[in-house]
């Protein structure tokens, strides 16, 4: 029995691998894969776990889920934006909470369930959205403040609902004034007296255990701290996911959250995945195909009537066209805490599984067209406008006069900025991209003439003057990116001088056909100023150490290729290796032209003879017994070529 149970869960974690790995090169979220593997394992595919099995899976991956999202949760945060989050963000959930509702009660169902359904379409995705502002470069504009503000406040209306759902399950669907009350009342001196123990008790805790340095009893401590707080939360008859949430609120807070990131980000995706497949197992597909027009109807209006709720209440607010109807596109998804508020709302069987199945099908669609919606916001709201997208009109990019010679930075990491500082000390004029926002941020902050932008599409630097610029210099090192850059950088710009920065000269031919002026590997560039440091200290001119380096660069580093292996051979490099000519050699009293080094594909480097080193003897050269020949290429290459020496 326990071998069937752990085959059906190998089983279930190759589905998962595979999906994930297919919904990453489609570049949809991870979840859906987890939803899909769910899928396959539940009622709907090979119903490998029984009803009990799933309710279990679910309660736990909740619990665990609510944790890590309260790990995150950020008072200060939520504190620094409290008016957009407590006033466009309670507007947002109130507004489209009563109108689900309203139009649920007309079709049918129960005032418990109507709030169920409201509650789970007003909450859009937290993960999901943050991944793809922080993509975009918008956390720091307008419409990506407005739309954290509002998943701010989303996060936190969850609160309330894990209260209210284990009363409503306990009143049998039947929604008292009282009982809510109390219950309120109750989770607010449980929110009190955990704050209070987190406060006095954790911090005396976690010194304690940050003393005995170790990092599994961290994070044991902390998964103990969840659960207990779990169960004190139930023993008080609300649900435990409420009090996983509330210790990861106060482990969030305190001056170990990093550490407990670090510690459990590795599985923290894991924990989420348990809580998705639990809730893809909830699935019947005969209901998704019997109900097929009816998914698809209700997605429609989910996600415009999200739109249109957003939309309006921002153009009261006084905010452009253009702001909300980028902030409404952004939002118009279902979330994950909407899969919590299913998954406690299927568990105290106050949904139907008509219902369930359709709001989950909803909700999983919507996600997958988060990322096209997000990354499109801009474009469709000035198709709204009937405007034409354009990129002269964003606003990150800068206008480059005519005339101006620059250096454009593609990069702007630590090799760009270093560059930078040193084109500003000489009062050369540069312009550098780079995608990651937080670091575009700081930089334009500080003066500096750094703009967001993919290097990889024409338009951006058509408008960052790449025509106008003397030089271009490459800093990243991801090799497919490079020669797409470098050979759109050489159509923009045939006559400018493009320097590449590479970590080592593996592709450095390939990189020069493609259009590079110049490659640098960093790697080998560390050596050759250490070979220059060595080599100054030890007396020799400057003069000739600098000619010795041009050399290097100039015949491609031909001297830092080649070593002796040791005991650990990499096969994938070329080998410096020594082969001594005894007298009974097979090669002894040969040219060098008549042996076939070209068929052997090896190098020979140098010749050893009674003490002198001859690196480049001619054909003529004739071997003789005693000789060394110091040989370059790949280890088994390099075997068979001395067989042959020594062999024939």
């Amino acid at each position: 029995m326990e071998q069937g149970i752990l085959l059906k869960i190998l089983l279930m974690l190759l589905i998962a691998i595979a999906a994930i790995a297919l919904l990453r090169r489609l570049g949809l979220p991870a979840i859906l894969a987890y939803l899909l593997t769910g899928v396959v394992a539940g009622p709907g595919g090979f119903d490998w776990f029984s009803q009990h099995q799933m309710h279990s899976v679910a309660e736990l991956g909740v619990v665990l889920l609510m944790f890590t999202l309260g790990l995150e949760f950020s008072v200060p945060k939520l504190w620094a934006m409290r008016r957009t989050v407590f006033g466009l963000g309670s507007a947002q959930v109130l507004v489209t909470t009563l109108l689900t509702m309203l139009i649920a009660m007309a079709l049918g169902q129960q005032p418990v369930q109507a709030l169920v359904i409201g509650s789970t379409i007003a909450l859009s995705s937290t993960a999901i959205v943050l991944k793809l502002l922080n993509e975009q470069g918008w956390l720091r504009r307008r419409h990506g403040e407005l739309s954290v503000s509002v998943l701010l406040f989303q996060d936190l209306a969850v609160v309330p609902l894990l209260i209210l759902l284990p009363l409503l399950g306990e009143a049998d669907g039947t929604l008292a004034l009282h009982n809510v009350m109390f219950a309120l009342l109750k989770g607010t001196v449980a929110f009190i007296a955990l704050m209070a123990f987190g406060k006095w008790a954790l911090p005396k805790v976690f010194d304690e255990v940050a003393r005995s340095r170790s990092n599994e009893l961290f994070v044991l401590s902390a998964l103990v701290v969840a659960l207990l707080t779990g169960a004190f939360t139930q023993w008080l008859g609300l649900s435990m996911a409420l009090g996983a949430f509330m210790a990861g609120m106060l482990l969030g807070e305190s001056q170990y959250r990093r550490q407990l990131e670090a510690d459990i980000r590795p599985f923290r995706d894991l924990l989420m995945g348990l809580f998705f497949i639990s809730i893809g197992m909830l699935l019947d597909f005969r209901l998704v195909m019997a109900y097929w027009w009816q998914i698809l109807l209700v997605l429609l209006a989910v996600i415009s009537g999200k739109a249109l709720v957003v939309h309006g209440l921002l153009k009261l607010a006084g905010e452009p066209f253009r702001i909300s109807s980028v902030a409404a596109l952004i939002l118009a998804q279902v979330g994950e805490f909407s899969f919590v508020v299913l998954a406690l709302a299927v568990n105290y069987q106050l949904l139907e599984p008509q219902v369930s199945t359709v709001l989950v099908m909803v909700a999983v669609i919507s996600m997958a067209l988060a990322p096209t919606l997000v990354r499109h916001a801009v474009s469709i709201s000035k198709w709204l406008q009937g405007l034409k997208p354009s990129v002269k009109d964003d606003p990150h990019l800068p206008k480059v006069e005519e005339g101006t010679e620059l250096v454009l930075i593609l990069g702007y990491g630590r090799v760009g900025q270093t560059i930078a500082r040193f084109l500003k000390a000489e009062a050369v004029p540069f312009l550098a991209l780079d995608l990651d926002p937080t670091r575009v941020q700081e930089a334009k902050r500080a003066g500096e003439p750094v703009y967001f932008g993919d290097v990889c599409k024409r338009a951006i630097l058509k408008q960052a003057g790449i025509s106008q610029a003397k030089m271009i210099v490459l800093t990243f090192c991801d090799s497919r990116a490079v020669d797409e850059v470098i050979h759109l950088c050489r159509t923009l710009a045939p006559t400018a001088k493009i320097l590449v920065r590479t970590r080592d000269d593996s592709e450095l031919k390939l990189l020069e056909q493609a259009g590079a002026s110049q490659v640098i590997p960093e790697t080998l560039e560390g050596s050759l100023m250490l070979v220059s440091q060595v080599l100054y200290q030890c007396g020799v001119p400057l003069t000739r150490i600098l000619k010795r380096l041009e050399f290097e660069r100039r015949n491609h580093y031909q001297y830092l290729h080649g070593f002796f292996s040791g005991t650990e051979t990499d096969f994938t490099l070329e080998l410096l290796h020594a082969v001594a000519l005894p007298r009974g050699a097979s090669v002894v009293g040969q040219r060098l032209g008549d042996i076939p080094w070209a068929k052997l594909r090896v190098e020979l480097r140098a010749i050893r003879r009674g003490g002198e080193e001859f690196d480049s003897p001619s054909e003529d050269w004739q071997l003789r017994a005693g000789d060394v020949l110091i040989l370059l290429g790949k280890p088994r290459r390099v075997e068979k070529a001395e067989a042959l020496l020594l062999q024939g």
